[in-house]
């Protein structure tokens, strides 16, 4: 009987979709399911629904709540880390409200810019502490990531722990789909080729019964005149060569070319929105009640989604294989032409002996130099988050390629001290 520990297990609807994966799947369904987060409400919202769910499928599993994080980690065979670091108001809030300050604006800002950057400096500490606990009490488990930022964080925990995590994200398995229904092309039966880092990642091919598919998605992507969500992503593979994994939103500030003070009207011309996070608080009440209707419902089910947890979890089990895409640490170059300590996302094939990374190669080499202004920013934001050294803030948001593409470097400087101000309560360790 296999133990999945799930941190931030008060995330109630992915803690759904994760565990109830595991409960649809026959070498999984008898698992300990130990929930845990640092907010009990949250919490015990979560077991209520989830032991309901449980029981709606046969009640196999066992699921329970710990309040004590080496509790819930002891024994584990799977760690799923699904953190937040700080509350949405003010915290992740002020990722966006001080560079908003500074004429800086983000969509997202949970993957890299600056509140990608202060995300991940308030995020690795609080992993690191959690690998401490898992080489204390269960030194063999795979961590499962879904935290962002992804690479950052991920990387940090392949760098400096022992313990074997891969990150995970379901952009990859989505992309193609997302690709061919928006032109009005079958997607079934579809194979496809996709590598580079996280939420930049790129679609090198792309086939169906042998026949290469790029030439006819690029006629009907340049024939689309009408405004829609995908446009940054039709410029990446027009201008670029290759559609990438993320959604324009994610992908624009990922970038130098979208968000600028000098073209307002870019916003509008690609439907960019610049609000991310801030406007989520508003759907706080009705999130809630989703999750308050799930306890109470006796008929609560669930169907096996796409993310890859479960199927990870099942292949170790059984030793049947299953390919994933994941995020693993470039060792030995797995992509050829990005750096070593970077954080690549290739496909990886899964069973019994654990995530086995797969040789991808060369990326094409426009793609592989927009990777690498990415690959910068996240690995001097682990060493900022590793020494603890101010100075290194300062560096990974000079080379952020939005951040630096706006504004000056006392700018820079000024907004990173106004920002380390403001997380003090998180970032105390730098100095």
């Amino acid at each position: 009987m296999p133990k999945i520990t799930f941190i931030g297990a008060g995330s109630s609807i992915f803690a759904k979709n994760i565990l109830g994966d595991c409960m649809r799947t026959p070498s999984l369904e008898n698992a300990h399911m130990a929930l845990y987060d640092i907010n009990m409400e949250r919490l015990s919202q979560s077991e209520k629904m989830l032991q309901n769910l449980n029981q709606n499928l046969g009640g196999k599993a066992t699921v329970k709540a710990y309040t004590d994080r080496k509790e819930a980690l002891r024994g584990a065979d799977y760690v799923i880390n699904a953190i937040a670091v700080g509350e949405l108001i003010p915290t992740i809030s002020s990722d966006f409200e001080i560079p908003e300050k500074y004429g800086l604006y983000q969509t997202v800002a949970d993957t890299l810019g600056m509140g990608g950057l202060f995300r991940g400096l308030r995020t690795i500490p609080v992993m690191l502490d959690m690998a401490k606990d898992m080489e204390e009490v269960c030194p063999d488990a795979w961590m499962l990531n879904y935290t962002n930022p992804m690479a950052i964080v991920t990387g940090a925990m392949q760098q400096a722990t022992g313990i074997k995590t891969v990150g995970l994200c379901h952009s990859v398995q989505t992309c193609a789909r997302e690709l061919l229904e928006g032109l009005g092309m079958d997607h079934r039966d579809v194979r496809w080729k996709i590598g580079g880092i996280n939420h930049q990642a790129w679609l090198l091919e792309i086939t169906k019964d042998g026949q290469d598919l790029y030439p006819e998605i690029k006629r009907r992507a340049a024939d689309r005149t009408e405004l829609h969500t995908d446009m940054v992503r039709y410029d990446f593979m027009k201008l670029f060569g290759y559609f990438v994994t993320e959604s324009s939103s994610h992908g624009s500030e990922y970038v130098p070319y979208y968000h600028k003070q000098r073209y307002p009207e870019l916003k509008e011309k690609y439907s960019l929105p610049t609000n991310g996070y801030k406007n989520w608080g508003k759907g706080k009440a009705s999130f809630w009640k989703e999750v308050n209707d799930m306890i109470e419902n006796r008929n609560l089910t669930h169907e096996r989604s796409h993310e890859y947890a479960s199927y990870i979890m099942e292949a170790m089990e059984t030793n049947v294989p299953f390919e994933i895409a994941g995020n693993v640490l470039n060792t030995g170059g797995l992509i050829s032409n990005l750096p070593e300590k970077a954080c690549v996302e290739v496909p990886c094939m899964v069973n019994a002996n654990g995530i086995l990374p797969t040789r991808f190669g060369e990326l094409p080499p426009q793609c592989a130099a927009l990777n690498r202004t990415n690959i910068n920013m996240q690995l001097l934001t682990i060493e900022a988050a590793l020494t603890g050294k101010r100075e290194h803030v300062y560096h990974a948001a000079m080379l952020d390629p939005h951040t630096s593409a706006e504004l000056s470097l006392d700018d820079i400087v000024s907004m990173c001290d106004e920002m380390l101000e403001a997380n003090q309560s998180f970032l105390s360790y730098i100095k």
